[in-house]
């Protein structure tokens, strides 16, 4: 008997054993070494197996196959092919965007063929409402407390005085308009004054000051056919701009401004405003010259263009994207204005150069 623990009860041995598991499988013996520790004396069994006929034990263990390497991870996967190109997409919904338009244009020019002074509460009614856009987002999105009823009581006086004393007229307005800020934001703390009040003479020039001379187109004897020039090259480069961008524009114009805006894009506003321009002149304007229709349009791109990165600028400093939601499809009355504002003045201006302001 084995003293061993690691002792195990025997095992008969014989062909009926053989025959049972295999002659193969036969357990060794266990030999205890020197020291009278037991152990598995495999090359014993080794030579038994060979000397049976067999193979030795360690041929016995099938050869194991390699195991498989994981997957890449989805990251890492081969892109077998590249993502098809995405189509070029409107930001807007254009079908909105259209609507809104074609209704404006039925109020703009319904009143300015009807009675002038329709057409002049129109131009009041969108300084008042671009006003209230752009002050509103000054202090959602900067703290700034631009006074907003003395920029619209001043800036509805500033186009109706645009209209009846002209330029002159106008720039009284625009100081009134400057000094009723100054005292209005006086009744407050005195905390952020300069910067309300900056914000606020800002806001009366940008907005009401430049619109008035909409108005002083208006009085001109072809007053009508001054504003619809003004309005129709305006649009027409904005259009211009948009479709020559959309289609081949590749080179960006301002992309830290406007990244959508691309150089093609503005030799198409030039080219559409320009051929515009020739032919407003040549039948609208009376006195005009079809090549001073070609100056009239280029002046209108570039200043339509700068008005409207000009606001873009603001935006971006505020981190909005529109200044209002009145007009679906297009924004606010202060995202319609952008590049009609700066416009203005060059063109009343250029007009009273090429045929005067009568």
């Amino acid at each position: 008997m084995n003293d061993s623990p690691w002792a195990t009860e025997p095992v008969p041995a014989g062909p009926a054993y053989d025959a049972l598991v295999g002659p193969h499988t036969r357990p060794m013996p266990i030999v205890p070494d020197a020291a009278g520790r037991d152990f598995d004396d495999r090359e014993a069994r080794d030579r038994g197996a060979a000397a049976d006929g067999g193979p030795p034990f360690r041929a016995e263990m099938p050869p194991q196959e390699p195991m498989p390497s994981p997957p890449p991870p989805p990251s890492q996967a081969p892109q077998d092919a590249s993502p098809p190109p995405q189509k070029k997409r409107a930001g807007r919904d254009l079908r909105a965007a259209i609507g809104v338009g074609v209704g404006l244009g039925a109020v703009i020019f319904a009143s300015l063929f009807i009675v002038k002074a329709v057409f002049v509460g129109v131009i009041v009614v969108a300084v008042v409402v671009g006003l209230w856009e752009l002050t509103s987002r000054l202090q959602e999105k900067k703290g700034i407390r631009a006074p907003l009823v003395p920029l619209a009581i001043g800036g509805a006086a500033m186009v109706i005085a645009g209209y009846v004393r002209g330029a002159e007229g106008a720039w009284v307005a625009m100081a009134l308009t400057a000094l009723a800020v100054l005292v209005w934001r006086m009744t407050e703390p005195p905390e952020d004054y300069l910067k309300d009040v900056t914000a606020g003479v800002f806001a009366a020039f940008y907005v009401p000051f430049l619109a008035t001379f909409v108005a002083m187109l208006l009085t001109a004897d072809d007053g009508p056919q001054r504003v619809v020039t003004f309005l129709l090259l305006t649009v027409v480069s904005d259009t211009g701009a948009y479709a020559v961008g959309w289609r081949f524009g590749k080179h960006k114009l301002a992309p830290r401004i406007s990244p959508g805006k691309t150089r093609e894009g503005l030799l198409g506003a030039v080219a559409f405003a320009m051929g515009a321009g020739a032919l407003c002149m040549e039948f609208l304007v009376d006195g005009g010259a079809w090549w001073q229709g070609l100056l009239l349009g280029l002046a209108v791109a570039v200043s339509a263009t700068l008005g409207d990165l000009g606001e873009s600028m603001i935006k971006r400093d505020l981190g909005i994207k529109d200044m209002g939601t009145l007009l679906p499809g297009h924004g606010g009355i202060m995202d319609r204005l952008d590049s009609l504002l700066p416009t203005a003045p060059v063109v009343w201006l250029l007009l009273a150069l090429f045929v005067g302001t009568g």
